[in-house]
């Protein structure tokens, strides 16, 4: 009750009519405008942001009018024709200038990524993220850095600026030159080359998952991206390849481009998840020009796994290892743990001199509740009263209304808090699928509210989480949606008291870091990169890092003593809590802090020219 009613004091009653007791934001019928266009709005005397600007063309960008005391903020309901998260946001361009803070390296390089995924436009897990957010970083520091991804048919034009077809050529595929498209945009700040085919690659309404032959696509997207260089003239420092999507371009590369007039580019591979190893036989590999029997040999790509079977396999990402310069994971802990175990690991143990485990950062850009487009009001760590309103929009957008919540108008009156627990991931095995189950059961049990955001790509997952959508989502204290949403992911972690991410393996994970970073509290199992950016707040030893609730059991007892201990100090030491979101909000998980480290691997195995 403490820290409830020092939040309410916080809302004045000026504070509250500017937020409430106004004419309606058509959120409908916003235009989209530019991220420097969009204008803080703030009440006169609390200065807590409004998440959406009325268009005003004559308005300057540098004017901050205060909102009037007629100006509201909409609340949403279950019942509301288009769901809260769908409404028209402005654009979410991130800031393209250079951070004027960011000091300049000396040693320049022209750094490409070759990618299947980039954030926001085709994103399907962490590797878009990533990929974007390393990228923003090195250009921060002066570093010229290109991304190549496949033009996909799903990818949003609007979502691109500047796009421009600037290249028309031939790549090689099972013994046809196809006819391919190459596009120049900037996505996000950051240079993008698409890579069009003129066959049926790419087609479909999702990243993956298309009509198409997922395999030999990225196989002719790897080699396009070459060609593309070679028929340009490109030569960057680095290629900087991921997953084994593009495992086959080292191969392409040494094997065939470096023999013509690419000279000058190194390879460096970052693995962000050994558990997709690009099965491929030996005639798939040939379709894009090499002769897959060359590789079928343990010191090359052979699947270790298929060895005496028939027919034996290669492996795009054992390959990638093999022939990259630097192999990279994405966390310290994941490496020593895929050095210990996996298929890989004799592998990898062979190449340990060139395998570095360097945990991923998250992009502040894109991450930052300050300035988040998608909330309906803004804070951070030192003005953290903003996300008291993001909890009550979501609450009331999903109909999770509990007694105290209940035909309340305004945040100020709530008066029975409830923790608010959400966990946004992928519905597949390795995330701990029974642990986010149970914790469906236990969170009902402690009288807290959870919200699952996720898809299941597995028929028989998605039927299990079917029916707890239709046990619990009527109720006031279970939300399940089985759909991926950027704009709804952004709410639930401003809206989150707690994070769960209850994974069985983790390579490095992001949503404990964006989750801290919106000041929900961390609660996760210690495996891969959760074990080094969560340490529980009850060990002595490590007082100084302490932030959130980890245990490292896979059964249900181990997670219910986690969260039992979350939910302890939400509701009986409120200071403390209050300490603790602080805490986590100040956590630097920034890519400045990683992205060093990268450049100190580039610069390692780069060449003079």
């Amino acid at each position: 009750m403490k820290m409830e009613c020092a939040l309410a004091s916080k809302f004045s009653s000026t504070t509250t009519k500017c937020l409430l007791n106004s004419r309606k934001i058509e959120m409908e019928r916003m235009p989209r405008i530019g991220y420097k266009k969009r204008l803080k709005l703030y009440s006169s005397k609390s200065k807590i942001p409004l998440v959406f600007a009325r268009s005003n063309p004559s308005l300057k960008v540098a004017t901050r009018k205060p909102v009037s005391p007629t100006e509201e903020l909409v609340w949403p309901t279950p019942n509301d024709r288009i769901p809260f998260w769908k409404n028209k946001f402005p654009s979410r361009d991130a800031i393209s200038d250079v951070p004027a803070e960011i000091e300049k390296d000396s040693n320049l390089m022209h750094i490409i990524h070759v990618t299947a995924e980039m954030a926001p436009i085709a994103k399907v897990g962490g590797l878009g993220d990533v990929v974007t957010g390393l990228a923003r970083a090195c250009l921060s520091r002066g570093h010229t850095v290109d991304i190549m991804l496949p033009f996909y048919e799903c990818i949003q034009k609007e979502e691109i600026n500047d796009l421009a077809l600037i290249t028309t050529y031939n790549s090689y595929h099972d013994g046809n030159w196809v006819p391919t498209n190459a596009y120049r945009g900037v996505v996000s700040g950051i240079p993008v080359v698409f890579i069009e085919p003129s066959n049926q690659f790419f087609k479909g309404q999702n990243v993956y998952g298309g009509s198409y032959n997922e395999l030999e696509a990225y196989l002719f997207f790897s080699r396009a991206c070459l060609e593309w260089m070679q028929v340009t003239g490109v030569q960057a420092d680095i290629i900087h390849v991921h997953e084994w999507q593009t495992g086959v371009i080292p191969l392409l590369y040494w094997d065939m481009y470096q023999n013509l007039s690419l000279k000058k580019p190194r390879i460096v591979l970052t693995i962000h998840n050994m558990e997709h190893y690009g099965e491929c036989r030996q005639e798939q590999l040939s379709k894009c020009g090499l002769d897959g029997s060359l590789y079928a040999s343990v010191d090359k790509a052979v699947d270790d796994r298929t060895i005496g079977h028939n027919p034996e396999r290669l492996s795009l990402l054992k390959g990638g290892i093999v022939y990259s310069n630097a192999v990279v994971t994405v966390s310290p802990t994941y490496l020593k743990e895929t050095l210990c175990s996996g298929w890989l690991s004799s592998t990898l143990i062979n190449y340990r001199d060139k395998y570095f485990g360097i945990l991923n950062g998250i992009d502040t850009v894109m991450w930052n509740p300050a300035t988040d487009v998608f909330l309906p009001a803004k804070f951070h760590a030192q003005k953290p009263e903003g996300k008291k309103i993001c909890k009550y929009y979501v609450q009331r957008g999903l109909g999770l209304m509990s007694e105290g919540t209940l035909a309340v108008n305004h945040v100020a009156d709530i008066k029975h808090d409830v923790p608010l627990i959400v966990c946004i991931t992928r519905l597949v095995a390795q995330k701990g699928l029974h642990l986010i189950t149970h914790a469906i059961k236990h969170t009902e049990e402690l009288g807290g509210q959870l919200i699952v955001l996720g898809k299941a790509s597995d028929g028989r997952v998605q039927k299990e989480f079917e029916d707890l959508v239709n046990l619990h989502n009527k109720g006031s204290s279970i939300r399940i949606l089985l759909m991926y949403s950027e704009e709804l992911s952004h709410m639930l972690y401003a809206a989150a008291d707690m994070v769960l991410v209850p994974s069985i393996y983790e390579p490095c994970g992001l949503a404990q870091m964006i989750g801290m970073r919106y000041g929900a509290v961390p609660v996760v199992r210690k495996t891969g990169g959760l074990a080094d950016t969560v340490f529980d707040l009850d060990d002595s030893s490590n007082h100084e890092k302490a932030n959130g609730f980890v245990f490292e059991g896979i059964d249900e007892g181990s997670l219910n003593w986690a969260l039992d201990r979350a939910f302890a100090y939400y509701r009986d030491k409120p200071e403390e809590w209050n300490s603790i979101v602080r805490k986590v909000m100040e956590v630097d998980n920034s890519w400045n802090n990683t992205a060093g480290k990268y450049l100190e691997i580039y610069n390692s195995v780069r060449v003079g020219w």
